[in-house]
């Protein structure tokens, strides 16, 4: 059997990431215990990805890579804004246990929706978030092997996604 669409595929790898003319680093790493398990050709994963797998048999070996543009996108400036302190503060005063810089907050838009950003900077009056995904302007480097290849169930075709064992991931 080889990987096409409506396959669920498990796969072992290993992602490193760097950003143009910088050194390497893991983002992630599955075990043979703990294989990346998902539904093929449903649009869920970056097309480059698929790209690389289709036709593939168990055992396969991978190794490619995906230039920023196909990958998780360039940064946008516009992505980093100033928000004013009073958007942070808790109880009248400023949440300075939760917002550091470096970390990652949950913020909502104005439309309510959620979104992850970095502190960059904690200023007088503001605070500068960036919420261009973390690995924006990285090159992703996947390394791995086929571990399994079997038809979706009708459930998960319905569903959209892998049921059972390593699956049922929602991103």
């Amino acid at each position: 059997m080889t990987i096409s669409k409506n396959k669920v595929v498990s796969v072992n790898y290993h992602l490193s990431s760097h950003l143009e003319n910088e050194a390497p680093q893991l983002v992630e790493q599955t075990s043979t215990e703990h294989p990346f398990v998902f539904l093929f050709g449903v649009g869920q994963l970056l097309p480059d990805f698929e790209l690389n797998l289709i036709n593939k048999k168990v055992g396969d070996k991978f190794d490619f890579k995906i230039e920023p543009a196909k990958a998780y996108g360039l940064s946008d400036n516009e992505m980093i804004v100033k928000i004013p302190k009073e958007a942070f503060y808790v109880d009248g005063k400023f949440d300075d246990a939760r917002v550091k810089e470096g970390e990652e907050l949950m913020m909502n838009d104005a439309d309510g929706n959620q979104l992850m950003g970095f502190v960059v900077k904690i200023e007088d009056n503001s605070v500068t978030m960036d919420f261009n995904h973390p690995l924006a302007d990285h090159h992703l480097h996947f390394v791995g092997e086929i571990l399994d290849i079997r038809e979706a169930t009708a459930e998960e075709l319905d569903h959209g996604h892998v049921h059972g064992p390593g699956g049922h991931h929602h991103h």
